[in-house]
């Protein structure tokens, strides 16, 4: 107790520190005299709570690329499974995938009994329903749904298309960087930026430039220019893409809290952004060398 009041009450003065930043308190500790010990508040908290194992011992790799691509796209999705933790694990994982963008429409990690006509719905939802529910669930008269069996590792439903949705070469991309290694990690840390990363990526290669094309009024006001926003992409897969994605509720959330915010949000996906056009630039420089 002689080391934790005031451990303590370093920590209650100390000044909060803003995303990425480090506080550092001094601490007496008997016998070894005034230590620092230096705590940082993560850049934001887009994998809190996460648990990607989950999805990774269900399913495929691929299976977890179509179910994203499905999500991207706000499409209707169910995932089966005997027990609830599995289910909630695994809906909050493929939530996760989004970010930086956040999942709007309906969310029930695990839909009771008396809401089960949620899967008829028009809307796009995303809900884990028991594996006890599955003849319910099947019988109903649903629209396009990808109905994913995470007891077997299986696709029950889909509409069919969940392996074009994604830019082929981005999509191949994901894939590999999510191959590599990953019999190696061994921290449920490791594995969550193992698997976040490549989807990050993928966001940062689609849409990473939007700041550029948001032109603010002398009041700060942003305005978004969708047009050229998807016409700056100079691959035709990547523009096909995006044009779907900018109609979107993801996006368009995204985006509005862009027009108000005046600066770039500080966070994880901003640091992703500035990192891979400081490689192109690299990458540019060294070309120029060659010639």
């Amino acid at each position: 107790m002689a080391v934790i009041y005031p451990f303590m009450q370093g920590l209650r003065e100390a000044a909060f520190p803003a995303p990425g930043k480090t506080v550092t308190l001094k601490s007496f500790i008997p016998d070894s005299g005034t230590e620092f010990i230096s705590l940082t508040r993560p850049l934001d908290s887009h994998l809190e709570h996460v648990d990607f194992n989950s999805l990774l011992q269900c399913l495929s790799l691929e299976q977890i690329v179509q179910i994203f691509a499905s999500a991207v796209l706000e499409r209707r999705i169910i995932f089966l499974a005997e027990d609830l933790s599995t289910l909630s694990q695994c809906i909050h994982a493929a939530a996760a995938l989004l970010y930086p963008f956040s999942w709007a429409h309906t969310y029930i990690p695990v839909v009771p009994e008396s809401l089960l006509a949620t899967v008829c719905c028009p809307t796009p939802f995303m809900v884990g329903v028991q594996m006890r529910f599955l003849q319910e669930v099947t019988e109903s008269p649903m629209e396009e749904v990808l109905l994913v069996n995470l007891r077997e590792g299986t696709f029950l439903m889909s509409v069919g298309d969940e392996k074009d949705i994604l830019p082929p070469k981005l999509q191949d991309d994901i894939l590999d960087s999510l191959g590599q290694g990953i019999n190696d990690l061994q921290t449920s840390e490791q594995i969550n930026e193992h698997v976040s990363g490549p989807f990050v990526q993928f966001f940062v290669k689609t849409v990473g430039h939007y700041v550029s094309y948001i032109k603010r009024e002398a009041n700060g006001q942003g305005h978004f220019q969708e047009r050229a926003f998807y016409k700056a992409l100079n691959s035709k897969a990547n523009r096909r893409f995006v044009k779907k994605f900018v109609k979107t509720q993801l996006f368009s959330l995204f985006i509005q809290e862009a027009e108000k915010s005046k600066n770039p949000p500080a966070g994880y996906f901003q640091q992703k952004i500035l990192e891979y056009e400081e490689q192109k630039k690299q990458k540019k420089s060294r070309e120029k060398t060659v010639k």
